[in-house]
């Protein structure tokens, strides 16, 4: 992503409504799919400023992964962990079957071989590991907020289970979140269209009031997120484990 995206990020990740129901919702994934009880060791791949390794910290120990050397730099200052950095798939080097949970959070969609960096990720699973993926959903909702975070796609539910499963992945569990707010993404995205409107610049943090609200309204899915219940969102999670070859 392009340099302002980071530091904007950086900024607001704490305390944007987003980030924090996105939060929560991968907690709540967590805690219903991990795949043994205990501490696990957990691999992020793509931690960015490392606004979720506090979080997963939660379950474990945390390994991480990051490509953009002043992102990592600010997420190793921010967490106190070394974090590695490289390209999936070729440019990261990890130990085989050695992680009991790796964690991509809306870094799939950004990687342009992600059929191969997925086949690549499951080899470094323990027996019974997991994987667990967010994306951007609905290929329709494309707009220069992709374009600006260098997206590579949104992904379909059809097209992430074909590429999982391509690599080797069985789904244990999916579903769409973010799905409260799809009506006015859709109508915001629509305007924005017929305005021409140019530049993804849509990250800004809303008034306290506001943020808090749609915090709540977004972190309140997880209970029907973790029951795979909405049919539609703006984004899609994944609950997956190895299972069958790949191809």
């Amino acid at each position: 992503m392009e340099r302002h995206i980071y530091e904007r990020m950086a900024e607001i990740d704490r305390d944007h409504w987003w980030f924090v129901g996105r939060r929560r919702i991968v907690s709540a994934l967590i805690d219903r799919f991990r795949p043994a009880p205990g501490p696990l060791r957990i691999l992020e791949v793509g931690a960015g400023t490392g606004s979720n390794i506090e979080l997963l910290q939660g379950f474990g120990t945390v390994d991480a992964i990051e490509p953009d050397d002043q992102a990592r730099e600010r997420a190793s200052l921010r967490t106190g962990i070394d974090i590695r950095g490289g390209y999936l798939p070729d440019g990261v080097v990890l130990e085989d079957g050695a992680y009991d949970l790796i964690v991509l959070l809306d870094v799939l969609e950004h990687i342009p071989e992600d059929r191969a960096s997925l086949a690549l990720l499951r080899r470094k699973l323990a027996p019974g590991g997991r994987l667990l993926l967010t994306v951007p959903a609905l290929p329709s909702l494309w707009s220069p907020h992709d374009e600006a975070h260098h997206h590579q796609r949104r992904y379909t539910m059809k097209t992430l289970e074909a590429v999982t499963g391509a690599a080797g992945f069985r789904t244990l569990h999916r579903t769409h979140f973010n799905s409260l707010l799809l009506p006015a993404v859709v109508a915001v995205r629509a305007v924005n269209r017929l305005r021409g409107k140019k530049g993804g610049d849509d990250d800004a943090l809303p008034s306290p009031a506001v943020n808090r609200l749609l915090g709540r309204l977004f972190g309140w899915e997880r209970h029907a997120a973790v029951r795979g219940l909405w049919p539609l969102g703006v984004s899609i999670g994944l609950v997956a484990e190895a299972g069958g070859s790949t191809r």
